[in-house]
């Protein structure tokens, strides 16, 4: 889905997808340097981060493992509960290996920081994060973020990955939704 197909759903669009495949491929040379002689295990955060993972992926040239986690602390709320819930866990066992979560966006960060810590009480050699976006005004607790991408206002956005209603998931931009949408 293109900008020009829902422009009447958007104030403004934040990031093109020009912008994004350039920066995955920045953040892709970072981690190929950091995790030399390694073959990290790459672990989506699903639903939100299955354009990130695919595209960053596609860009590492190295070899990698990955795997899917999902969970939520939203429930059927649009505020976090605080109480994280695993909905589907990883497949494989990550004692001893080097963990990279890929994340769509930190927001809060209590979501986030749950699931480092749940990852690094499995064994894991090392856990490290990388996340296209961040809207910084928004954070709560403070997370280390080893890779990201971009810091973004603290707006309700959408696109790549990001949805509304489940929504605009498609979307290859990401934008900020208009308040009509969503009102």
């Amino acid at each position: 889905m293109d900008v020009d197909d829902i422009r009447a759903d958007l104030t403004e669009v934040l990031i093109t997808e020009d912008e994004i495949h350039a920066k995955l491929a920045e953040l892709a040379r970072q981690v190929e340097a950091d995790f030399e002689g390694t073959t990290p295990l790459l672990v989506g955060v699903l639903k939100g981060a299955v354009m990130v993972m695919a595209d960053f992926a596609r860009e590492l040239r190295v070899h990698i493992d990955m795997d899917w986690m999902a969970v939520s602390s939203y429930g059927a709320s649009t505020e976090s509960s605080g109480v994280v819930r695993i909905l589907k866990d990883l497949d494989t066992d990550i004692a001893g290996r080097d963990v990279l979560i890929v994340e769509d966006i930190i927001d809060s960060g209590l979501t986030l920081s749950w699931l480092r810590a749940n990852l690094e009480s499995r064994g894991a050699n090392s856990v490290r994060i990388l996340a296209l976006l961040r809207k910084p005004e928004s954070i709560k607790v403070d997370v280390p973020v080893d890779y990201i991408g971009f810091d973004i206002p603290p707006a309700f956005v959408v696109g790549y990955g990001l949805d509304y209603a489940e929504r605009y998931r498609n979307l290859r931009a990401i934008g900020v939704l208009a308040p009509h949408v969503y009102q």
